[in-house]
This record gives C-alpha cells, structure tokens and sequence, in this order.
C-alpha cells in the first residue's frame, strides 16, 4: 500500500549542525540533499503529492541572521533546482502568506511555479510562511467573500464550501505525515488536512533522513489499518 500524498516536517537541521559544532545554516544547507532524495524516491515509488514545510509562519522568530540565510537559501534552490525538477516532469507548488516574502522571491515562485504547471509527474508542495490556523482564517475570508450570502446563512456552509477555498484544496488530503528531529507535534501544519491521516515520528535528525528512513516510514504506513470511523470488520467485508 502506497500512500497517495506524503507531508513532511523536516525537523533537525540545527540540532545536526550543533552536534558536528557548526552553524545551525550548514544543517540547513545539509538538509537539502535530503529533500533531493525524498523527491526522487517519491517519484520512483509512485507517490503522487509530497508536501514539505519548510518555513512557517513562526519562523520569523528565529535569529535574524539565520532567517535571511534561509531566505537566500530559498533563491538559490528556485534558481538553481527548477530545471532539474522540469526535467523530470514535478510539479511545483508554493503555498503560504507569500506577501511577506522580498519582490525577487515572490517572482522566482510564480515563475517555477509557471514553469512546472503542465508537468504530470509529481506534485511538490513547498508550504513557506505557511501555517495551518492561517490557512482556515484565508479560506474562511475568501469563501465569505466569494459567497457573502453564507455569512447570513451559516448553517447553510457545508466542509466541502468550505475546503473548496483551502490552499491545498486541489489535493487529497495527505495519507501520511512524517516529522523527523524527534519532536511529536504537528505544529500549525495542514491543521485541517491531517485529520484522518497516519502520523509518524522519528528521532532521525533531517539531514540524516535518507532513503532506508523514508521506507521505514512507508512501511510503519503499510502496518496501519485506516478505517475513517468503521470497524475492522467492515473494511474486511468491503475489501
């Protein structure tokens, strides 16, 4: 059983960097080489949708030089990663409150994102200034503003009105979520999407995250039994 969107927190890269005694940006910088491999071995397993959170809405608080590392670090990967990923037919998304982000980053996005669209290969969903609460708070807004007239009848909205106006709405929900770096929260991530699906948590730093982690993962997800609210035994009987 292969899971049709896999998301990720990818938890760790500080805590790599300090146990080798160097900057928190070279477990960052490390940590992209596990990306690489998560979207290679995504697309050779079939997985339709991976979805990473690499910068939250939070995130702004950390150490300033480190949030401008990152954003440089952002730039280069849209300049230099794009190609790459067309080539190989992905799909790019970027979602989150892209406002906040510098003109030259927002223009990169639109442009990879423009680049990509047709490509029927993976999708990858990059979520940067992105959290969940805000995600409900936009939706909630744009579908108000798209339906006004719900505003005076609530009882009339319905989760499928209102999903409609989530960023990942074009998306199944994710199958199963994967957060490394040991920590055992969702932390603001896809707050409406995770509902049903498998959590996994691991105590593998990301930069060490490599493809034998990522099919222990896939592999705990075979073992689950996802019943939606039915019994064990009604899923044998419609199996």
């Amino acid at each position: 059983m292969i899971p049709r969107h896999v998301a990720v927190i990818m938890d760790g890269n500080g805590r790599w960097a300090k146990s080798r005694n160097l900057p928190r940006v070279a477990g960052h910088k490390k940590g992209v080489d596990s990306v690489r491999m998560l979207v290679r071995s995504c697309a050779k397993r079939g997985i339709q949708h991976l979805t990473l959170f690499a910068f939250s809405s939070e995130n702004w608080r950390r150490p300033p030089d480190e949030v401008s590392w990152l954003m440089a670090l952002f730039v280069s990967l849209l300049e230099h990663e794009i190609k790459a990923l067309h080539r190989n037919k992905v799909r790019l998304r970027v979602i989150g409150d892209l406002g906040a982000f510098e003109p030259r980053l927002q223009q990169l996005i639109a442009s990879a994102e423009s680049m990509t669209a047709a490509n029927q290969g993976l999708k990858l969903t990059i979520a940067a200034n992105y959290g969940g609460r805000w995600d409900i708070l936009q939706a909630m807004r744009s579908m108000l503003a798209s339906k006004p007239q719900l505003a005076q009848q609530p009882a009339l909205i319905g989760e499928a009105d209102f999903s409609a106006f989530l960023t990942m709405a074009d998306a199944p929900e994710p199958d199963l979520f994967i957060r490394t770096g040991g920590e055992q929260r969702v932390s603001n991530f896809l707050l409406w999407h995770l509902a049903y699906t498998e959590l996994y948590f691991t105590e593998t730093l990301w930069p060490d995250f490599d493809e034998e982690a990522f099919d222990q993962a896939l592999e705990s997800y075979r073992r689950r039994e996802r019943r939606f609210g039915r019994t064990s035994e009604q899923i044998r009987v419609e199996s």
